[in-house]
């Protein structure tokens, strides 16, 4: 639980409330006439805005009053400004966003190959001279292989990828 202080406007968490008054003796669950008495509010949780994955996230902006009561305020991030570096170049939100989410899909595309890579040295076993599998085993392991070394190619990599089953799994 956070509370909000009245006079002065901050946001503490119930225990910082509980540390800033060592002298009282508090009852495990906090009432409403506690809260008030001591000149706070209690902070209620705010609704959350609507996303657009996968580059959105939700981020906390400090509280609102609304009708009364106080909420937790929350924003879609990140959260770009237009700015002017030191050369006087200037660097708009909508550069800064679309940099952004280049950045979030070229991280997302170097996890996924490393899994698909993960994936294809689980099976090199299965393409050696020696391996166990009959010609018909190892054909299907190599079109499985292949598969996944075309997961890149995917219509909505790097975020919404399918992986092929191994053989036998279907």
């Amino acid at each position: 639980m956070e509370l909000r202080n009245r006079t002065t406007g901050a946001v503490i968490t119930e225990d910082e409330f509980r540390r800033s008054n060592p002298n009282t003796s508090f009852p495990p669950q906090l009432t409403a006439g506690i809260i008030d008495s001591f000149g706070y509010d209690p902070v209620l949780e705010g609704p959350q805005p609507t996303l657009i994955p996968p580059y959105q996230y939700s981020q906390r902006d400090g509280v609102v009053e609304v009708n009364g009561q106080w909420f937790t305020h929350y924003i879609a991030g990140p959260v770009f400004q237009d700015y002017t570096d030191d050369q006087g170049v200037v660097h708009t939100a909508a550069e800064q966003y679309e940099a952004y989410c280049f950045a979030k899909d070229a991280e997302q595309g170097k996890a996924v190959r490393e899994d698909r890579n993960r994936r294809l040295a689980e099976c090199d076993w299965t393409q050696l001279a020696d391996s166990p599998l009959d010609p018909d085993g190892k054909g299907a392991w190599a079109l499985y292989r292949e598969t996944l070394r075309m997961v890149p190619q995917q219509e909505g990599f790097p975020w919404n990828v399918q992986w092929p089953p191994k053989p036998g799994e279907n």
